[in-house]
Parts: structure tokens; C-alpha cells; sequence
């Protein structure tokens, strides 16, 4: 079947072409954006080491012009209509996102329609040859936003997951310029009666619709409640289903046209060779012989890890002296086939470099996760039983945002596990800190690629939201050790602040890793009440006050403050009366910082049992060990620092991050890591709270970064 010449326009196979001229143009654009934000980077860091007060604050013409432009494009680029559905709130996509869909939309349908006929019944085979050929030409972008390792996240500083996203409404927009490929032709067939004939007798006919067929199903077994059922089923399937797409394509198509099918497969193939070889080099102990030197035993693979169960189901990982390196905030993919076989998850790394060690904390949900929490718990069930290493793999680190080491003020919010991305950053620019005391303005300048020492930062604003006092385990000494390098740094670094706060909670929405099709999408509305867990208030432990009365006491007096004992709420068996269902203690009302100590009324089901019969009693006091006199079966002692503040209940994020601005001498970061409805809480707050303040339009207020993390696949 001939693919028929269109007179006055460009050659039919040409169009592809003009679709990738776009596709570069906005890559460009954004690689611009990229390096810019790199240079800036770099600039603001040499800034600092010469003693500038501000080095964040634009002060050039071009400084503060992009700083302008930045700030109205984050503002259209992150706002989200909300939609109010009775107690919960629906959060349509930001405007960034569908306006990057819609361009794609707009471009492939120009590019199918434009200088034919539509009117004409004899030339919608022309208009579905058209089509046709745009639909192909798709192909290698679809290939290559979908590899861990592409040019288009090399040259923009995008991650891989974050290009995800795009790889999938990539993948729609090719069905729907391939329906469309198909109705034209059909269209000019039904009048005569020949679409039954054309798919009997036409093997170009009837390899096109498989074609379709196979793109419609991997379009839907792409969206998210599908793909979230079983990960690793969905993986094999996915890659066999492009597979057959690509055949299906090569043997519908003309010769001409199968170059997009082998750049796909070239494109595939690529990354699969690039990953393979990352972890090879990544696990072989050849490509390591310092290994060795340094007291690991001898093997052929390099990486050995120790398992150690957790509360809360939670697994923790210790690779000692890992053979790769990595930035705060990336993740790496680890397998232990002992314990997993032939299973490889993404795991943020949870320490920093400066550890010596690579740390993981893996929240136990379902397959793989589970049997690992299940070997942890074997391994240490024993009293006294040595700690056996298994042997595992490692494949990365993944994952980019612009260095918060730049920023002004930070403001990092984590639900539940999402704290392994926020600590390694916050201890990341302690670490800067430390950096800054050892620098002086006449050392010598790192390199144009090298990593620069120092940070800008002079305010930390720490929020951890958990489901559980249990919770806090987890990080406590990191969180103490961390405050305390902090008080040691504040006598030589006299501007900079830090503020660690932690939220005990039981809204899933802000602590909740998976979550159902209808919670993906929505959200607990924080303005209406929960249906079977009333509010109750509050319980409060501040412990800025009691560091400030450790003055003149004995070690043991300061160590009796920082122990924080607390009933488990899900060991307590106090269902007739607890907050929530199924006897779990749910403090979900809003906490207001700014309220004078007592002025909130306490959560009746987390104090004692005698309290818990008389909810009228709502006299608020700081949670202490006299706060609760449970059975030592429902004692946990969290050893955590004086000077971190621990409330029962959600934060008010819009007042913290406002809090963070008004004291900016610069742009600031607000960086979050949680579930859904923690994220668009922050993403609608950051966005409503530029606007409000006019950030560079004359007002004096900085710019404000945003980076956000979901949980989820």
C-alpha cells in the first residue's frame, strides 16, 4: 500500500523530524535552565567564602530577572485546583504538568492534521498515512524517557522518576495519535463495506490492529492502581509488551519507517548495557581492591550487609564501607537474592558519605519488604547470636535536585519513612556547616565539576510527621547528634538556626505509604472533622524550656529529661475508649506552635487509663514520665534531645513555611517527602504563599525552591 505524496508540504517521512525539532527545543531550554541553576550554585558558595552577607539574594539585572521569571513560573507551574467532595478534598493535576501534556497534544495533532482536507472523504486515507507516520516517530522518545540512564535527564539534571510520568502520557498521547491513525482509515472504508475485508485479506491490516490492541493494553496496565498491585509482575509484562508492540509495528510499517523501531531497541538496549555494567563495577570486588586494605573479608561480590529489625515492621540496612559513592537525597536498587531471590527495589540511602557507611530503612508492607523484615527478626531473635552479613547488591545511586547547600533558609518536611531522604539532607548541610569553619576566603577553588565545600544555609526548619512515638527510633540519635553538632557549631557560626519538630499522628494521609484508588487521588480534607475519631486535642512535649533549666544538674538529671516515655499505641488495649478505630490513639487535630503552652487541649487516649474515662479533662501539660503510669509491657524509652520538640497531632505547614520566609535573607528550599496528601498540603501552600507575598515583584521577598517526593510507584 503506498503512502501516497502530499503536494506543498514536506515530504511524508519528514514529519517525525519536525516532532523531535520540538521535542529539542524544549530540551534545550531546559538544559539552559540546568546549567544556569549550576552556575548559580557555584556562585552563591564563592560568594559565602568572601564573607558575603547575602549570597543567596539576587543583585544583578540578570540575577534578579530570572529570579522574577522563576517565581511567576513555579507559581502557574505548581498550582493545583481543589476540588471539595464532602470530607475530602480532590487535587486535580498542577498546571505545569498539563500544560506540558497539552503542548505535546497540540504539537502531534498539528503535525497529523495540518494542510489536509478534512472535509474530504478521499483524503482521509491520506490523513491516516499522516498519522500513521507521527505515531512511529514517537516511539524512541517513548524508549528513551523510560531508561534510568538517558540523555534527556543528563542534560536537563531531571531524575529518571521524575521523567516517568512523562514516559507514560507519552505512551497516551501515541495511542491517541494511532486511534486516530486507525478511524481514518476506517472511516474511508465503511462506506464501501471493506473494513471486514481489509482485516481478513490485508496482512498490513490486521498486524496494525494488533499493534493497537497491544498499546491500548500497555496503556492500561500503566495507571497507577494496576501498576501498584504487583510491581514485579508489572515489570515483566510491561517489557513484553513493548516487545510484541515493536514487532507488531515493524511488520505494519513500510521499510522507510523501521528506523524508529531499531533506534527504540538500540535506545533499550543502551541502558540496559550502561545499568548492567554500573553493577558490575558497583559489586565486583576486582574493580575494588582498597576493599581489602580496609578489613573486608574476601569474595568475589564486594558489598555485605547487616540486617536489624525495628519497631513498626521497619528493617534497618548497614552496608559498611560501600565501593560507590552518592549525594544526599539519591537513591541506589538493592537485591539480596538469599533472602529476596531475583527481586531489586529502589531505596533511598538514609546516611551520607561522610558516614562510611551506606544505611537503609525499609518499611515492611508486602512481598519482598516483608520477608526481609522477617529474616531481620530471625537473625536477632537469639540472645546473644552473632551477626551474620549477607551478601547483596547494589545498583545505582539515582535521583538529582538542585544542592539545598545554596539556600538560604531550608524547611524540610517527612512522613514516616520519607525521613531517609530529609535526614541525609539535613545532616548534609551540617555538614556544610562544619565545612565552612575549615574554609576561608584564601583556599584554593574547587574545580568547575568538583563538588564545592561550605553552605549558604543560616536557618533549619526539621518537620518529621510520624504515625507512632515508636517512630522516632528510628532517627533519634542521628536527630540528637545532630542538634548537638549544631550547639557546638553556633559558637563559631553565631548566624545560623536550627529547628527540629516532630508530629505524632494517625492520619494516614500524612504518614500512610500505600494507599487505595481513591486515596491516591484524594485527601483527608484537615478543615472537617474524621467521622469515628473525634478530635481531642494535643499533647505537647516542648523541650526548649526544660534545656533551658539543665543549667547546673547533674548528668543523670539530664539524662532523665531526654528519656521520653510513652504508651504504645498499638500495644494498648484500650479499644472501647481509644481516639480511632480498632483501639489505636488518634490525635489528629491541627498543633499551633505559636500557642502559649497549655492552651491545647490534650488527646485524652494517649494519657492514662484513668484520664481516658473523663474526656473533659483537657488540662495540657509536656509529655514526661510522669505523664503515664502504663505496665512496663507498654513502656518505650526514646532517648531524644532536650531541644526537640515532639507534638501529638498535624502540623500547620503553611504557618511553618511562612514562618521560615518572613526570616529569609535569600531564596529559600522547602523540600518534602511523604505521602500524597503531605505533599499537595506543602506544593498548594508554597504555591498560594508566593503569590501572597509577591516574591520578586517589588515586595523584597526571595525566591522559594520546591522539590517533592511521593510515595508510591
Amino acid at each position: 500500500m503506498s503512502m501516497g505524496h502530499m503536494s506543498k508540504l514536506p515530504a511524508l517521512t519528514d514529519f517525525p523530524k519536525l516532532y523531535y525539532a520540538v521535542v529539542g527545543t524544549a530540551v534545550g531550554v531546559a538544559t539552559l535552565v540546568n546549567l544556569y541553576t549550576y552556575i548559580l550554585y557555584r556562585q552563591r558558595l564563592s560568594a559565602a567564602r568572601t564573607g558575603s552577607q547575602t549570597p543567596a539574594k539576587p543583585k544583578s539585572w540578570l540575577a534578579l530577572g530570572s529570579a522574577t521569571l522563576f517565581a511567576i513560573t513555579r507559581e502557574a507551574s505548581n498550582f493545583s485546583v481543589r476540588i471539595l467532595l464532602k470530607d475530602r478534598i480532590l487535587r486535580l493535576p498542577t498546571v505545569g504538568r498539563a500544560a506540558l501534556i497539552t503542548a505535546n497534544v497540540i504539537v502531534l495533532v498539528v503535525l497529523c492534521l495540518y494542510g489536509l482536507d478534512l472535509n474530504n472523504r478521499f483524503t482521509r486515507e491520506d490523513v491516516g498515512f499522516r498519522c500513521g507516520v507521527i505515531t512511529i516517530g514517537q516511539l524512541p522518545l517513548i524508549f528513551m524517557l523510560s531508561g534510568k540512564n538517558n540523555i534527556i535527564g543528563f542534560l536537563s539534571g531531571v531524575s529518571y522518576e521524575r521523567l516517568n510520568w512523562i514516559h507514560r502520557w507519552c505512551a497516551r498521547c501515541m495511542l491517541l495519535t494511532a486511534t486516530l491513525h486507525m478511524g481514518y482509515f476506517f472511516s474511508a472504508w465503511a462506506p464501501y463495506d471493506y473494513i471486514g475485508y481489509q482485516l481478513k485479506n490485508s496482512k498490513i491490516a490486521w498486524k496494525g490492529l494488533a499493534a493497537w490492541c497491544t498499546l491500548v493494553w500497555i496503556v492500561f496496565s500503566s495507571m497507577t492502581p494496576i501498576r501498584g498491585w504487583c510491581y514485579e509482575l508489572f515489570v515483566i509484562q510491561h517489557v513484553v509488551s513493548f516487545a510484541l508492540l515493536l514487532a507488531f509495528v515493524y511488520i505494519h510499517t513500510p521499510i522507510e519507517m523501521n528506523v524508529y523501531v531499531w533506534l527504540s531497541v538500540g535506545l533499550f538496549s543502551f541502558d540496559r548495557v550502561f545499568r548492567a555494567l554500573r553493577v558490575v563495577y558497583a559489586n565486583f570486588s576486582v574493580f575494588h581492591p582498597s576493599q581489602k586494605k580496609q578489613g573486608h573479608s574476601g569474595g568475589f561480590l564486594t558489598c555485605k550487609a547487616e540486617f536489624s529489625p525495628l519497631p513498626h515492621n521497619t528493617t534497618r540496612v548497614v552496608i559498611r564501607n560501600p565501593p560507590i559513592s552518592w549525594r544526599p537525597g539519591q537513591h541506589v536498587f538493592l537485591s539480596c537474592h538469599s533472602v529476596v531471590p531475583l527481586q531489586s527495589h529502589p531505596f533511598t540511602v538514609a546516611s551520607i558519605p561522610e558516614d562510611g557507611r551506606m544505611e537503609f530503612l525499609i518499611k515492611s508492607e508486602s512481598g519482598g519488604t516483608r520477608r526481609i523484615f522477617r529474616h531481620a527478626e530471625k537473625e536477632h531473635s537469639g540472645s546473644g547470636a552473632s551477626l551474620r552479613l549477607r551478601t547483596v547488591a547494589i545498583e545505582g545511586p539515582y535521583g538529582s535536585h538542585r544542592p539545598l547547600r545554596q539556600f538560604d533558609s531550608i524547611v524540610l518536611f517527612a512522613g514516616s519513612t520519607g525521613a531517609t531522604f530529609t535526614m541525609s539532607l539535613l545532616r548534609d548541610i551540617v555538614q556544610g556547616w562544619k565545612e565552612n569553619i575549615k574554609l576561608d576566603s584564601t583556599s584554593k577553588s574547587a574545580s568547575f565539576f568538583n563538588k564545592k565545600k561550605g553552605a549558604v544555609t543560616r536557618h533549619i526548619r526539621f518537620v518529621w510527621v510520624v504515625k507512632s512515638k515508636g517512630q522516632l527510633s528510628w532517627f533519634a540519635e542521628q536527630l540528637s547528634s545532630v542538634y548537638s553538632d549544631f550547639q557546638s557549631l553556633q559558637e563559631r557560626l553565631r548566624d545560623i538556626k536550627l529547628e527540629l519538630t516532630v508530629y505524632v499522628t494517625c492520619d494516614d494521609s500524612f504518614t500512610e505509604e500505600h494507599k487505595s484508588l481513591l486515596s491516591t487521588i484524594t485527601a483527608p480534607n484537615p478543615n472537617s472533622a474524621p467521622r469515628k475519631a473525634p478530635e481531642h486535642g494535643t499533647v505537647e512535649y516542648r523541650g526548649r524550656p526544660q534545656l533551658a533549666g539543665l543549667e547546673g544538674k547533674s548528668n543523670n538529671e539530664k539524662e532523665t529529661v531526654r528519656e521520653l516515655t510513652s504508651i504504645d499505641s498499638e500495644n494498648l488495649d484500650v479499644t472501647q475508649n481509644a481516639c480511632g478505630p480498632d483501639g489505636t490513639c488518634c490525635c489528629r487535630s491541627t498543633v499551633d506552635e505559636n500557642a502559649p503552652s497549655g492552651s491545647n487541649a490534650i488527646c485524652c487516649c494517649c494519657s492514662s487509663p484513668s484520664e481516658l474515662s473523663n474526656p473533659r479533662r483537657t488540662t495540657s501539660r509536656p509529655i514526661s514520665r510522669a505523664s503515664s503510669t502504663p505496665t512496663s509491657s507498654h513502656k518505650q524509652r526514646l532517648l531524644v534531645h532536650p531541644a526537640i520538640s515532639v507534638f501529638a497531632g498535624r502540623p500547620k505547614t503553611r504557618d511553618i513555611i511562612r514562618r521560615s520566609l518572613e526570616q529569609a535573607l535569600g531564596e529559600s528550599a522547602v523540600v518534602v517527602c511523604g505521602p500524597q496528601g503531605l505533599v499537595a498540603d506543602v506544593r498548594h501552600d508554597v504555591c498560594s504563599l508566593s503569590d501572597e507575598r509577591a516574591v520578586h515583584k517589588g515586595t523584597g521577598a526571595q525566591g522559594i525552591y520546591l522539590h517533592t517526593e511521593s510515595f508510591g510507584y
